[in-house]
Formats: C-alpha cells, sequence, structure tokens
C-alpha cells in the first residue's frame, strides 16, 4: 500500500468515514462523467436510499462537493453539476485555498516569530490552557472554533492590532478550511502537535522554532489539502457505521 501524504511510515491507517467514503463516490461519478455538468443530482432521500446513509451524512458530502467546486446548490431546485473535475482550488466562504495560503504564509509565519519575542504570562497561560481544551476536545465543531482562537491568540501575542485584524478578517474561512480538512484529512491530532510546537516555541522565546513551527504547520496545511483534491478511486461507499483504512 502507498503512503499518502496524510500517512507516514509507522503511522496507523486513518479510517474513512461515511461521509468521506459518500464524499468520493459521488465525485468519482462526476469525474466519470456519470453525472454530466449541467445534471442535476438525484433527490437527498433518493441518494440516501442508493448508498444506505443518513441525511446528515449525505449533506456533509454534499457541502464538500460544493466546496471543491464540482456543484452547486439551488435553493428549491437541488444540487447540479457544474465542473467534472479536476478540483484545483476549494472555495471557503469568500476566499480560494490558495488565496488563504498565500496571506496565511506572508502573515502568520512573521507574526509567530513576533509573539515569541513579545508574547506576555497573560498570553501564556491563555494559549496553554486553549491547546489543552483542543487536544481533550473530541467534537468537531468545538474544536474548529478553538482553532480560530488560537491562532487569533497567536496574533494577539504579536501586540500588533493589524495581525489580529487581518486574522479576523479571514476567520471564518479559516474555520471552514479546517472543518474541511479535519473531516476529509485527518488533521485534528496532527494539528493539536503543531499548535504545542507552537506553543513551545514561544514559552521559550525563541524566535526561530517559532517561524519554523509556524511554517511547518502551514506547509502540513497545503500537504493534506493536496491530498484531498487528488482524484480519489471511488466504488460504493460502506454503510453507515462501517468504514474503511
Amino acid at each position: 500500500m502507498n503512503l499518502s501524504d496524510s500517512q507516514t511510515a509507522g503511522d496507523v491507517p486513518r479510517r474513512v468515514s461515511a461521509m468521506e467514503a459518500v464524499l468520493n463516490h459521488l465525485r468519482g461519478a462526476i469525474e466519470r462523467n456519470e453525472y454530466a455538468v449541467g445534471d442535476k443530482l438525484p433527490s437527498e432521500a433518493e441518494l440516501c436510499r442508493r448508498l444506505e446513509v443518513s441525511r446528515p451524512v449525505l449533506r456533509e458530502a454534499l457541502r464538500a462537493l460544493q466546496t471543491m467546486g464540482l456543484t452547486v446548490s439551488r435553493t428549491g431546485k437541488g444540487t447540479f453539476i457544474v465542473s467534472n473535475g479536476p478540483v484545483e482550488d476549494p472555495v471557503f466562504g469568500d476566499y480560494t485555498a490558495s488565496h488563504l495560503l498565500e496571506v496565511r504564509r506572508h502573515v502568520e509565519i512573521p507574526v509567530a516569530g513576533y509573539a515569541a519575542l513579545r508574547r506576555t504570562p497573560e498570553d501564556l497561560d491563555q494559549l496553554s490552557h486553549l491547546l489543552e481544551r483542543m487536544e481533550r476536545e473530541t467534537d468537531n465543531t468545538a474544536w474548529v472554533a478553538m482553532d480560530t482562537v488560537f491562532h487569533l491568540a497567536v496574533a494577539q501575542a504579536a501586540q500588533n492590532p493589524v495581525f489580529r485584524r487581518v486574522i479576523e478578517e479571514i476567520r471564518d474561512a479559516l474555520a471552514r478550511q479546517s472543518a474541511f480538512l479535519n473531516e476529509l484529512g485527518g488533521r485534528r491530532e496532527q494539528s493539536n502537535q503543531e499548535h504545542r510546537a507552537i506553543v513551545e516555541a514561544l514559552v521559550d522565546r525563541s524566535e526561530q522554532d517559532a517561524v519554523e513551527a509556524m511554517t511547518h504547520h502551514l506547509a502540513r496545511v497545503e500537504s493534506t489539502l493536496t491530498t484531498i483534491v487528488r482524484s480519489p478511486n471511488c466504488t460504493k461507499p460502506p454503510q453507515e457505521g462501517e468504514a474503511q483504512a
């Protein structure tokens, strides 16, 4: 078995959720032109019946298809195919993934360095407490909310209100991207480890370590996104409650 970017030697293979399996199945059907551009997908009720999953699972998969730019949802009319791929640049709210990553590299990496030099004891207390909560959290929605707060807190520790304002501007997009990566890339545990490295660098007042830790964090975000948007080998998804390695 080949190792993907989200699975390195020694890792336990990530289990695929019912939602991810449904997404891969529908995406594969679209890319194989089983559903052509302009076609309307079957109703939610029909897809749930065919794929043997619940409506919440199906709706998550449909939202991911729209994020990838393959479909559009029209109120009262249904979901329509607008592209058969390949997926190039997922959209999170008002911003594409590439725009977010470009800005984050130019803002959050130097911000981490400034935060290491300027952070206060109060900043460290907030970040450490937040990190502990994130490492205990098992609910994805709650974790995503704390993830955005974490990045805002690092910006706050840089003691420049403009940095925090920039992160505030992209906060909603960051939350959408974080949820997307967690659901389809199993990113939560990796993110916790990367966040801890950032906090440890701030504790040590090491500008170099903080810059390197944030650089690594954003590189892993980018590599996971790249892995997700690659065309999958899609088959009929397992029944809800089942998973595959």
